[in-house]
């Protein structure tokens, strides 16, 4: 068993908070390889003249440290 290491980032999506953290997680696997949780913190939205507009999720996102 290694390090993990956690790295904060914040998931938008027009359509929905699991729509939020699926697009935090493919963003991250972009630069980060061995993505092993994902805890969400917060979620939160954006809304506008009565309708939410954009869904957030504040994430929390581990990785195995390979060095």
């Amino acid at each position: 068993m290694g390090v993990i290491i956690i790295r904060e980032m914040v998931g938008r999506s027009p359509t929905s908070w699991s729509d939020a953290a699926r697009r935090a997680v493919e963003t991250a696997s972009k630069t980060v390889r061995n993505i092993q949780t994902i805890e969400v913190v917060r979620s939160t939205a954006e809304v506008r003249d009565g309708e939410i507009v954009e869904y957030r999720v504040d994430v929390k996102i581990g990785f195995e440290y390979e060095g």
